[in-house]
């Protein structure tokens, strides 16, 4: 799914409208059509201060959204500045690696 479907679907599971949903960003509900259809020029892509409002009032997981946005989320920049030599790692690593190293690893907490 990309960002602007996405968007959309998250918008209507929260039963808003456009014109709700611009109005509670501050934005016009033309950006809204624009974000959702995908219709967006290179200079006017979503912020990340746009897409932590939009998580914020979708009640959506922000770092997928961002991610969707073809943005990296603040909290995996950090771990690649703390970390690079891991990240290069897994750069190379083929599926099958990379299965097996997940399957290695403790399940995260889920989001309540």
């Amino acid at each position: 799914m990309n960002f602007g479907d996405h968007v959309k679907t998250l918008r209507n599971n929260c039963q808003l409208t456009q014109a709700e949903l611009a109005r509670r960003l501050d934005v016009s509900m033309s950006y809204i059509s624009k974000v959702e259809r995908g219709r967006l020029h290179s200079g006017d892509y979503p912020s990340e201060k746009f897409i932590h409002k939009l998580a914020e009032e979708l009640e959506a997981d922000e770092d997928e959204l961002l991610m969707l946005a073809g943005k990296v989320p603040l909290s995996i920049r950090r771990r690649i500045r703390e970390r690079p030599e891991v990240f290069q790692i897994i750069a190379k690593m083929n599926d099958k690696q990379i299965d097996k190293l997940m399957g290695d690893l403790p399940k995260p907490p889920s989001k309540a």
